[in-house]
């Protein structure tokens, strides 16, 4: 009977045991297949992570990148703005240089219009000094024609006087007569011969008063030249200047395009800074999304491996 029982009791224990390596072999077959469903979980999801990783790198190269280029173009820009500035100041000192010029022009216009003045009333002067000589001339004309009507008077008496003395031999009154009359016209003759020399005076001051002034024209003339020869070299020196200033205007137009230009290039690099920036942000929600999924895998897993 004793056997019987002890045979029951090892039957039990072999199938208790086989029931627990059963149990026991379910249980591992069932902590294997959790942990290939955990693994393959985790491997997607650091896939996931690795795959956002490498684009949150290369989101970060761009941006580096950019904002290097960013850099470059500011240097630019200031380079550019320094060199406008640069240009702009020499506009300016050239057009302090040209204001100089056109009133260093304006004043010798203004004084060569005053010489000019002069000039013209010297010459007006000088006109009426020579009309002043031509009266005295037409003058002397006359008096010369009364010299000549003397004369021929004289000549004449001096016949008459001959021809009388010849025919009244001892009466000579009439002699006598004629020789008065060539008295007095003798007389005359030098009176008209001071006048001439009054005349001829007069010319002579007159001629001298027109010398004097023609002189006076001619110093005239030559400031005349002179102020017109520094209005030229005034002139040419803002021709000069409107040069210089027409280059550096064209030098600063220049500058200012280079800078509207690398101004274009630091909006556009800003711009692809921001969309890389936008990527960041998308990869660094989807890394988090991600992680957040692996937490909870884990979680889970935990929780199912404290359950069984």
């Amino acid at each position: 009977m004793r056997s019987v029982f002890t045979d029951a009791a090892v039957v039990a224990s072999y199938f208790a045991e086989a029931a627990n390596e059963k149990a026991e072999a379910e249980k591992k077959k069932a902590m294997e297949g959790m942990a290939d469903a955990f693994e393959a979980k985790i491997m997607n999801v650091v896939r996931a992570v690795s795959s956002s990783a490498s684009q949150l790198q290369g989101t970060a190269q761009d941006i580096s990148t950019g904002a290097n280029q960013t850099a470059r173009q500011a240097v630019l820009v200031a380079t550019g703005a320094q060199e406008a500035t640069a240009n702009v100041q020499t506009v300016a000192a050239a057009s302090e240089e040209l204001a100089s010029s056109i009133s260093e022009i304006s004043r010798q216009v203004s004084e060569s219009a005053r010489m000019s003045v002069a000039a013209s009333d010297k010459s007006v002067r000088t006109n009426e000094i020579v009309q002043g000589l031509a009266r005295a001339v037409g003058t002397i004309g006359e008096v010369v024609k009364l010299i000549n009507d003397i004369a021929s008077q004289t000549n004449l008496l001096a016949l008459n006087a001959t021809i009388e003395a010849a025919r009244a031999g001892e009466a000579g009154k009439g002699f006598a007569v004629v020789a008065n009359e060539v008295k007095n016209l003798a007389n005359q003759t030098a009176k008209a011969t001071e006048n001439i020399g009054q005349q001829v005076t007069s010319v002579q001051d007159e001629t001298k008063r027109a010398v004097d002034a023609i002189h006076d024209i001619g110093i005239a003339i030559d400031q005349v030249r002179e102020i017109s020869t520094t209005i030229a070299s005034a002139v040419e020196e803002q021709g000069a200047a409107t040069q210089e200033i027409t280059r550096n205007v064209q030098q600063a137009a220049l500058g200012t395009q280079d800078v509207s230009a690398n101004i274009t290039g630091i909006s556009r690099a800003a711009e692809e800074s921001a969309a890389s920036s936008q990527k960041v942000l998308t990869a660094s929600s989807e890394l988090a999304r991600n992680s957040e999924t692996l937490s909870e895998a884990v979680g889970r897993f935990l929780n199912e491996v404290r359950a069984g």
